[in-house]
């Protein structure tokens, strides 16, 4: 249960502060989402709030 950013990311940052897990962290070029980590916003949101936010729609179910 988690998600990946895909290699079509931004990097604008808007799914960064959303995450109530601190998952996502600035890489080189786009964001990365700490697998081990995301927990798809179980208990925190409706929908993983990451998804709900990413204009590009690069954030996918892994």
């Amino acid at each position: 249960m988690a998600h990946r950013i895909t290699d079509t990311c931004i990097f604008c940052g808007a799914c960064e502060p959303e995450c109530p897990v601190t998952a996502i962290s600035p890489g080189e070029d786009s964001y990365i989402i700490n697998e081990a980590l995301c927990v798809d916003c179980v208990g925190h949101h409706s929908e993983p709030a990451c998804v709900a936010v990413c204009p590009g729609e690069s954030i996918i179910k892994v």
